[in-house]
């Protein structure tokens, strides 16, 4: 059994204080993997019912079952969007695109329960990059293939288009923004976006205006720490054929 808490690793960043932390959960007694920047929880090994769903959702949007695909991922955070994707047995190649060399290192050095799966997975490449940067940029989302597109982009780095972690990040949910990112997409490829908020209709035009076939969909789970359930948003978006 583990110790009650463990801090395993903590560093300060250009965005803030980031840290991976550890604790047993009492009423489970399993395991809970959490991080934080600074003050904020950015994510925990408690809830994953939307990244998971962020992934099955996406790609069940591309339904050629024969077709091998290439899959672009923005956010590793604790790996579980990721790891849901490589189960996808149509799945040929990840690159997941991460901004805190930090997040790369813990899943390298196998200290979150899904690193070891990831990293040693020959089918997954981890990019130190800033995704909402590359994804209007010459090179794209793949450094080692200067223009690569992609079946499927899944984003997961902001907690909505209208809360963004860096004021910077809000260009890429306009349409322009989203013009570029479909740019990414082979025909007919797919978009999709994980939000903590409820379907933003304003965002979904957006959508609209870029992809020819949009949806919200309300992912529900039950919430152990507030009671009842709670829930987040998976927008899917296709792109023209």
């Amino acid at each position: 059994m583990s110790v009650r808490f463990q801090e395993i690793d903590w560093r300060p960043t250009p965005i803030g204080e980031i840290s991976l932390r550890r604790r047993r959960d009492p009423a489970s007694g399993d395991d809970v993997y959490e991080v934080k920047l600074g003050d904020e929880f950015l994510m925990s090994s408690l809830f994953t019912e939307g990244e998971v769903a962020l992934a099955r959702l996406g790609l069940a949007g591309l339904p050629d079952p024969a077709s091998p695909l290439d899959v672009a991922v923005g956010g590793l955070g604790l790996g579980y969007t990721a790891r849901a994707v490589l189960d996808d047995p149509r799945v040929r190649s990840l690159v997941v695109v991460e901004a805190l060399g930090e997040v790369v290192d813990w899943h390298e050095r196998h200290l979150v329960p899904l690193g070891a799966g990831l990293a040693t997975d020959a089918r997954c490449r981890f990019v130190h990059g800033d995704f909402f940067s590359m994804v209007g940029g010459t090179v794209g989302l793949d450094p080692e293939q200067p223009g690569r597109r992609f079946h499927a982009v899944l984003l997961d780095i902001d907690h909505s288009p209208r809360h963004v972690l860096h004021p910077g990040n809000a260009a890429l949910y306009r349409p322009a923004g989203l013009r570029a990112l479909a740019d990414r997409l082979h025909s007919g490829g797919v978009f999709a976006l994980w939000s903590n908020d409820p379907p933003d209709e304003e965002f979904g035009a957006a959508l609209a205006e870029v992809f020819t076939e949009t949806a919200a969909h309300v992912v529900s789970f039950p919430n152990p720490l507030q009671g009842g359930t709670a829930s987040n948003t998976v927008y899917v978006a296709r792109a023209a054929r």
